[in-house]
């Protein structure tokens, strides 16, 4: 990836000089997998076998296909293809393949596993419709919880990356070619794989946020199964440039078949310098997670006990803090668990927030906050209040942000806390008002509901949990059992 010489390593491998680059780029954010179907290996009642072969069987049956006139090792393409010449209604070949898959009960194969373990990881971009790599990222990071944000793209609804990549507060699963539905918006033929190149070559039909990335980083692309020309073309639409010009970036292609494609190879060695080629999508997968984690473990131990690891790396607690030392924040899940503590803030306090999540969790203590705000209208609103009206405890953080800002949506979560408290006995604790940076000491000056300022406020600077406040909430917690 980091020479610029004009023929490319034995196909089989990357030198040590190759490996050390990428994985210095991974470590400072600069690489993109890229996820295709060669990685989709699942256990069947007949052993482990590619899920696509074992959806395209369940869909041939579920679409009474005729076999004797499908090839001998029929495709997803194939099957689809023949419904369709038999006059069959494209949109029931979604329906039915949403319901096969549906009713899969897959786990996340261990590749998806050991890419998902590679916490240097925040942007996925993925060539299926299953939601299997996104399982395997809440499996490895989030202990199933969904956290993980999922988006996909179709033609006539663009979807982009909701803010550039250095914002992003959770990690992200970005479906190229569609996610599984029971509507045409994903690929499940080639017919609709060539709509959707050219609707990702047309300026209005982009999403531009993630084109930006793919351009300006590194790429993996892994297991594709790309044909010649498919190959060719997709790095060529993600490099927005000819791809025999200087370039600071290369990609990684790792598949079981680009390796036996000589034109293909041929293409690459003179026309992209910067293109490396590596035979066995899962062989690839294996050596880069146990070369990261051996390469984790050799910095751990090189480094000074208790040395900072950086923003949001376990270490030892500062004056202030709780003394837990939470590990990297993990952003909050979709829904809200059951009598989980709910914070409501000002999207400017989101540090704060994240270490008031990381301390009272060290806690044991569950939280929740809305951290995404990108949903819209009644449904948003009604979700939270619904949370609010559930959860256990409710922490508005008070700073000079909500000072300065006498409109905002934290100021309805207040009031909805407030409606909640109307129907509880006098004297009953459910606000526990959290100040951040000071402005809870004056609390008669403080830009909050009246009924707030009769509240105890905690003093909270930054967001650091003390021992204090985390005992005293986990106590509450326990005497509501």
């Amino acid at each position: 990836m980091s020479t610029g010489s004009t023929t490319l390593l034995p196909a089989a491998n990357l030198d040590e000089d190759a490996w050390e680059d990428l994985l210095s780029y991974i470590e400072e954010r600069r690489v993109i997998p890229i996820v295709g179907p060669e990685l989709l290996q699942v256990g069947t009642d007949r052993g482990p076998r590619p899920l696509y072969d074992w959806v395209a069987e369940k869909l041939a049956t579920r679409l009474n296909v005729d076999r004797s006139d499908l090839p001998e090792r029929y495709t997803l393409n194939d099957v689809v293809c023949l419904f369709l010449a038999g006059r069959g209604r494209r949109e029931e070949a979604y329906v039915r393949l949403r319901s096969v898959l549906k009713d899969a009960p897959f786990e996340p194969p261990p590749a998806l596993r050991h890419l998902a373990g590679i916490t240097d990881f925040d942007l996925f971009v993925t060539t299926t419709f299953d939601s299997l790599l996104e399982s395997a990222i809440n499996l490895e990071r989030f202990g199933g919880a969904g956290s993980t944000e999922v988006l996909a793209y179709a033609p006539n609804r663009v979807v982009d990356l909701p803010a550039e990549r250095e914002r992003l507060t959770r990690p992200v699963v970005y479906h190229l070619f569609g996610k599984l539905s029971a509507f045409p918006t994903y690929v499940i033929s080639d017919e609709d794989l060539l709509e959707y190149i050219c609707g990702l070559q047309n300026e209005s039909l982009v999403p531009e946020r993630l084109f930006h990335e793919l351009e300006h980083n590194h790429l993996l692309v892994i297991g594709s199964n790309f044909t010649n020309w498919l190959a060719r073309l997709f790095l060529r639409m993600t490099k927005r440039h000819r791809l025999s010009d200087p370039r600071e970036v290369g990609e990684v292609l790792a598949d079981d078949e680009i390796a036996q494609d000589e034109r293909l190879v041929s293409f690459l060695q003179q026309v992209s310098v910067r293109t490396r080629i590596y035979t066995g999508a899962e062989r690839f997968v294996a050596e880069l997670h146990e070369r990261w984690q051996r390469r984790q473990k050799a910095a751990a131990a090189g480094s000074r006990p208790g040395a900072s690891a950086g923003p949001g790396a376990s270490g030892p607690s500062g004056p202030g803090t709780s003394g837990f030392s939470p590990a990297r924040f993990l952003p909050p899940a979709r829904e809200m668990p059951d009598h989980a503590v709910f914070i409501s803030y000002a999207r400017e306090d989101l540090a704060a927030v994240q270490q008031i999540k990381a301390g009272l969790e060290a806690a044991g203590v569950t939280t929740w906050f809305d951290m995404d705000r990108l949903e819209a209208g009644d449904d948003y609103d009604h979700k939270i209040q619904r949370n609010i009206s559930r959860c256990s405890y409710f922490i508005p953080v008070i700073s000079r942000n909500t000072q300065s800002r006498l409109e905002g949506y934290f100021r309805r979560e207040w009031s909805y806390a407030l409606d909640r408290m109307r129907n509880m006995a006098e004297g009953a604790l459910f606000i526990l008002p959290v100040s951040v940076d000071g402005t809870g000491s004056a609390e008669a000056q403080a830009h909050v509901p009246e009924r707030f300022k009769a509240l105890h406020f905690t003093e909270l600077p930054g967001g650091h949990v003390t021992p204090e406040f985390a005992r005293r909430l986990a106590q509450l917690l326990r005497g509501r059992d």
